[in-house]
């Protein structure tokens, strides 16, 4: 990955939060390395490097910076188009993909060799793959150590160092001193319940994220108000649950980045703390480069409207693949309120009971049931709905089961569409859909959205779902985010009626 060293040094002189985690300064005299907003003193050009992450940096030798907290900088994907396979495979490192194989098997995965992986990861990290593994490891731990009140030996495993040893051993090389040195004296000790701070690159549209999630919240699941979103979770058979808010933007000696959410989370299992930051980050969009993806969409009028209007809109996740599918099927040829409704039926059938989460997330009854639970399940007569769409549930269910992997990102986009289209009752508006929330494909676009055309009509009427498909061909790769745009223009949008066929 090329860096403008001028450039670089200018943002770095300026403190342009701009570039914010899209390189970092490693300092020669010091061996330390910063982000560009960094407050101390900034070094002289002749003594600093430029890099393209924190895993290069600590692969070349230098250590985070204690100041402007590396571990704190926002995860921008901004590696998409020609080397989008990085981008899925870092997801996948951040859901701990490399805690539980090599690298060769994360290739295979992803679909290339492994001396294929290696190079993108070197030509666009600067970092082999257990390289940027290793450095996330590290700088969640950090992250651990510095805002909450977790005992060093559960950081140690919530990080995924395997053991007490290796954790003090790699803080020491690494900080050059042992982690409980690290520690601020302050920090969250709300019981079982672990608070992080979840940068993001701003701006960030919050109203819009909680409107869409709020007409989408499947009752006893998840609630919404303006100000937090909760619902509950489960991974690996345990079951807990997540509040999110956003940040004080006034900052403060306990909320040190401005621009960023806060999550709760309450979870028994402190190994899956990784995973659920991992899928928190998917939900709420958190890596996304709105300067980036609004410069590509303002090249054509109608939408360079729509994003200065909104300049923070983000493409909202799921915490689920399988939950999203089934809600999309649900969804299918009714409304959005009809399928909640839906919803929340199924649920309260199929779910787990969960113990009342208290007052910030009040009606959070259910955990939404795992795919072997609704495969084999009479759905026609639970949610009186007809059989085809009920044939569609449980052939989804089906395959959810036989293939744990069916919702894992890093698939591409065609593939993960052509597999989807397979499934009984699945058309392209749903593979689409699902595409775009669930496995994070920012170039997903659901053609045959009426909301979509409808936002797009002129006096001679709609285009056509092909006619929206050219026009779109300019906003690549970034055609998801032009929906949301697209669908933030329509007041209605979520009470219209989809053109999927349920056969």
């Amino acid at each position: 990955m090329h860096l403008d060293r001028d450039a670089c040094y200018r943002a770095l002189l300026t403190r342009d939060a701009r570039f914010d985690g899209q390189f970092f300064t490693a300092v020669r005299t010091t061996g330390i390395y910063c982000r560009p907003i960094c407050p101390a003193r900034a070094p002289k050009l002749e003594n600093v490097i430029f890099l393209p992450s924190a895993a290069a940096a600590q692969a070349a030798g230098f250590r985070p910076c204690l100041r402007c907290r590396p571990e704190t900088s926002p995860d921008i994907a901004a590696w998409r188009g020609t080397a989008a396979t990085v981008t899925r495979a870092v997801a996948l490192i951040a859901a701990g993909a490399l805690d539980e194989d090599r690298v060769d098997g994360l290739a295979a995965r992803l679909g290339m060799g492994e001396r294929q992986l290696r190079r993108l990861f070197r030509q666009h990290l600067g970092a082999s793959p257990n390289a940027v593994a290793q450095t996330r490891r590290s700088l969640f731990a950090k992250q651990l150590i510095t805002d909450t009140r977790l005992p060093l030996a559960e950081i140690a495993l919530a990080a995924g160092f395997g053991s007490v040893r290796r954790f003090n051993d790699s803080f020491r090389k690494l900080y050059g001193r042992p982690p409980g040195t690290l520690r601020r004296g302050a920090g969250d000790a709300a019981g079982s319940a672990v608070t992080l701070m979840l940068p993001y690159k701003p701006p960030y549209d919050w109203p819009a994220m909680m409107g869409f999630l709020a007409a989408r919240a499947i009752p006893g699941v998840e609630h919404v108000r303006p100000e937090l979103y909760a619902r509950s979770i489960a991974l690996g058979g345990a079951h807990g649950t997540i509040v999110v808010r956003p940040a004080d933007p006034r900052g403060g000696p306990n909320t040190p980045a401005r621009h960023a959410l806060v999550a709760t989370i309450r979870f028994p299992v402190i190994t899956a703390l990784p995973a659920i930051v991992a899928r928190i980050r998917r939900i709420f969009d958190l890596g996304a480069d709105p300067a980036l993806i609004g410069a590509q969409l303002s090249a054509e009028p109608h939408l360079a409207m729509l994003v200065a209007a909104r300049p923070g809109l983000r493409v909202p996740g799921a915490w689920d693949g399988f939950e999203l599918a089934i809600r999309a099927i649900l969804g299918q040829q009714i409304t959005v309120a009809a399928a909640t409704r839906l919803a929340g039926k199924l649920v309260a059938a199929y779910g787990a009971a969960l113990p009342p989460d208290g007052p910030e997330a009040p009606g959070l009854r259910y955990v939404f049931p795992p795919p072997d639970r609704l495969a084999g399940a009479d759905l026609t007569s639970t949610l009186g709905m007809p059989r085809a769409r009920a044939a569609a549930l449980a052939g989804m269910a089906a395959a959810a089961t036989a293939d744990a992997r069916l919702f894992e990102p890093g698939q591409g986009l065609e593939d993960a569409v052509a597999r989807l289209v397979a499934l009984p009752g699945i058309g392209d508006w749903t593979a689409q859909y699902i595409a775009m929330r669930a496995l994070r494909e920012p170039d997903a676009f659901p053609a045959a959205d009426i909301g979509l055309m409808r936002a797009l009509a002129t006096a001679e009427g709609r285009p056509t779902p092909q006619a929206l498909l050219r026009r779109a061909e300019a906003w690549r790769p970034w055609r998801a985010y032009a929906a949301l745009h697209l669908w933030a223009s329509e007041p209605v949008a979520a009470k219209e009626i989809r053109l999927e066929a349920a056969a």
